[in-house]
């Protein structure tokens, strides 16, 4: 082999070299950015459903007090209902 082959040859390879340990750091650099978008990402998902989770118990407790409210109030206004049928009617009391 020629001089000048071998020093292509070991350009070659050095360049090589180079290049891939270049683009090893930018692939890990890249990587470890992406995790951290990621951890960021589910920490505020985490918060998001922690707050949804808030939202909807309190929503809860409200439908709970109004059931309550529809519940104790029908069996009221039931009975309130049957007395109005026992009274007379304000027609029949004028006649």
């Amino acid at each position: 082999m020629s001089a000048q082959l071998i020093a292509i040859l070991i350009f070659v390879v050095v360049i090589t070299a180079v290049v891939l340990g270049i683009g090893n750091d930018m692939l890990h650099r890249w990587l470890r950015h992406k995790e951290r978008h990621m951890e960021l990402m589910a920490n505020k998902t985490a918060e998001q459903a922690a707050q949804y989770a808030t939202r909807a118990e309190k929503l809860e407790q409200r439908v709970r007090v109004l059931e309550r409210i529809a519940t104790d109030r029908g069996a009221d206004l039931a009975m309130e209902i049957e007395d109005l049928r026992d009274q007379p009617d304000i027609g029949e009391k004028l006649q």
